[in-house]
């Protein structure tokens, strides 16, 4: 691997290009390497103010005014499986944004992307903690919908899927996208035909103010939705207008620590090694994010997408990111999706580093924003 003298884009943020030779030639990638003790270095997730809800990366780190950014994670870009049903454009592991928990993650079954090494859940995360170190995690949902017939869990936080037999809640930050495709499929079987046995219940101000039997779209201001499947359809189904409902959720890490950002992601090295059973037959264009110097040091990379370029496989990614000083790494979205920008020097716009293997760039639900300012 050999990489070209770094670019300083800020202080503790600098932007490089590689190439790496793997069997099928010679891989060029870009790279930026993120000192998160640098005084006025920060990361945080961009998305368009929704959670069902695309923009390219160089548009998200222009609004927000971004050092540099990458994509984030696979998302529900088209729905083939089931006619009639709109894709969302929702990502789908847990989202972290300025300390808020913007989403859960989808069952198993119901991702999009790669098969990720035995072990992986959906609930895996890079995260950036309050106390400015990168880290590994798993973001689980807590919460429930307390109600005069009982306390019903949640299982679901503004995702384009839910569990069989599930609750789930969506709130302002879900934004307008129709939530038709959240009872399509099972925990295992993402063609799997969607439910009827649906009940949709809206709350504003602790109190019942709609019921539907089937999902609808958007948020009302104020409001918050719950919308069950199955068993979960049965249990909302006893609740009317007036009723009083108090509902509560957090997404709590391994750790216990909050964190300030999350994007959702599977780890393909993990203490300086790759994680056993990491694909090594599947070459793609690539995005991955690696932690190094016992999670002080952000290793942002993405693959040149120009037509010719051999892509790396999972396995080979890993390496790559050891071969930078990561010693944790994870796969982010791929293909269409990789993206790279960086901001020109003093105040300038947003340039698109990498080429984007569709020929222009993917509009994508999140990225990982780098900051250098305040």
């Amino acid at each position: 691997m050999t990489t070209a003298p770094g670019v300083r884009q800020a202080p503790g943020v600098t932007y490089t290009t590689f190439r790496v030779t793997v069997a099928r030639g010679a891989a060029h990638g870009h790279l930026l390497t993120v000192d998160l003790r640098a005084p006025r270095v920060s990361v945080d997730l961009l998305y368009p103010g929704a959670v069902g809800a695309r923009a390219p990366v160089s548009a998200l780190a222009a609004a927000r005014g971004a050092t540099a950014a990458v994509n984030g994670d696979f998302f529900h870009l088209l729905e083939t499986q089931h006619p009639g049903v709109p894709a969302t454009g929702a990502p789908s592991g847990p989202a972290v944004a300025a300390g808020h928990g913007l989403k859960a993650a989808v069952p198993a079954g119901q991702r999009f992307g790669p098969a990720p090494p035995p072990g992986a859940r959906p609930e895996d995360v890079l995260g950036i903690g309050d106390d400015r170190r990168a880290r590994l995690d798993r973001l689980t949902l807590r919460g429930a919908a307390v109600t005069g017939h009982g306390t019903l869990p949640l299982t679901g936080l503004n995702q384009y899927a839910l569990p069989v037999d599930g609750i789930g809640a969506y709130t302002s930050r879900w934004g307008p996208a129709a939530r038709a495709r959240a009872v399509c499929g099972t925990d295992t079987d993402r063609a799997a035909p969607c439910t009827t046995r649906v009940r949709e219940v809206t709350v504003a101000h602790g109190r019942v103010t709609a019921v539907a039997d089937r999902p609808g779209a958007g948020v009302p201001p104020g409001a918050e939705v719950l919308l069950g499947r199955e068993e979960g359809a049965r249990r909302l189904a006893a609740l009317r207008p007036g009723d009083p409902v108090r509902i509560g959720h957090r997404l709590t890490g391994r750790s216990g620590a909050p964190l300030r950002c999350a994007v959702g992601g599977f780890a393909v090295l993990r203490d300086g090694r790759t994680v056993p059973g990491t694909d090594t037959g599947t070459p793609a264009v690539r995005t991955g994010a690696g932690i190094g110097d016992g999670g002080h040091t952000l290793y942002l990379l993405a693959l040149d997408g120009s037509p010719g370029e051999p892509g790396l496989t999972l396995a080979e990614l890993a390496t790559v990111l050891r071969g930078v000083g990561a010693r944790d790494g994870v796969d982010l979205d791929g293909g269409g999706s990789s993206t790279l920008v960086t901001r020109a020097p003093h105040g300038g716009p947003v340039v698109v580093r990498n080429h984007p293997s569709g020929g222009a760039e993917r509009p994508v639900p999140n990225a990982l924003g780098v900051f250098t300012g305040g």
